[in-house]
């Protein structure tokens, strides 16, 4: 009888130390780390202004998917979030490798011989680099959905090749390669999420805005669409919209893209 007093006090103690790793169990669980990668396919028709000299007129650019896809040499696309209760950080990168030629036939004609055939070749690589680096803050996590502050920055550099060469008769035989090389970094703010559908709420709308600053004047993106997902991740098709407005001293006044995308994301 002289041990029971203890032996409940133990008892009791020991019973309390397992109901409050209760709670302690399920927020380790519920902050333990998330991941989601992603891979997809962007093709965007793409537009814009340039300016040479600076501050000058220059020609405008207007390029379709289809000639974009027929250019395309190499690309890779993919995002990968990690997450940890209702913090996190996201990452989306583009990369894409494009490549023409062109040739035609000229008639030159040099001071006192007669007019000869020229025939003149040039070749174009453009290699572009749009790159998204982001924290995120859930702002909403429930059966209708989620919704995440997006804070952070984007990377967008442009390197383009031009060369060319021309071969005729005699001494003519110009040759030469010109390039050129740009990137703007800008602070970008926005929203990303998923609105759940179905009574399953195994359909989903995944949506995408940003808006940003630096050394572009401004810069903005809204990417949507529809996805399914199933236990190992999703599937979805958006339509994703990028624009870039310059600063007065760039050669490259306005560039947009605007174009389907698909892809397939992992949980794990």
């Amino acid at each position: 009888m002289k041990h029971s007093l203890p032996s409940r006090l133990v008892a009791t103690l020991f019973g309390g130390a397992l109901l409050a790793t209760v709670p302690l169990a399920a927020q380790a669980q519920a902050s333990a780390w998330q991941f989601e990668a992603s891979i997809y396919g962007w093709f965007p028709a793409v537009s814009g202004t340039t300016s040479f000299p600076p501050n000058g007129n220059g020609p405008s650019v207007d390029v379709s998917m289809g000639d974009v896809i027929d250019a395309l040499k190499f690309a890779f696309m993919g995002t990968f979030e990690a997450r940890n209760g209702a913090w996190g950080v996201w990452t989306d990168l583009v990369y894409a490798d494009f490549g023409a030629s062109h040739g035609t036939t000229l008639t030159a004609h040099p001071p006192a011989l007669p007019p000869v055939n020229v025939q003149a070749n040039a070749h174009l690589d453009l290699k572009t680099w749009a790159w998204t680096l982001a924290g995120l803050y859930g702002l909403k996590n429930d059966t209708e959905g989620t919704m995440d502050l997006l804070f952070g920055a984007r990377l967008l550099d442009i390197s383009t090749t031009l060369g060319w060469s021309a071969a005729g008769p005699g001494p003519i035989d110009p040759s030469g390669k010109k390039d050129v090389a740009d990137a703007y970094w800008d602070a970008i703010v926005g929203l990303k999420g998923r609105a759940l559908l179905g009574a399953e709420r195994k359909w989903f709308v995944p949506y995408y805005v940003d808006v940003g600053t630096g050394q572009s004047q401004l810069t903005w993106q809204v990417n949507a669409g529809l996805g399914y997902q199933f236990d190992w991740g999703s599937v979805l098709a958006t339509w994703r919209y990028m624009d870039y407005d310059f600063k007065s001293n760039s050669r490259v006044q306005s560039l947009s893209f605007n174009g389907p995308t698909i892809g397939v994301a992992f949980k794990f």
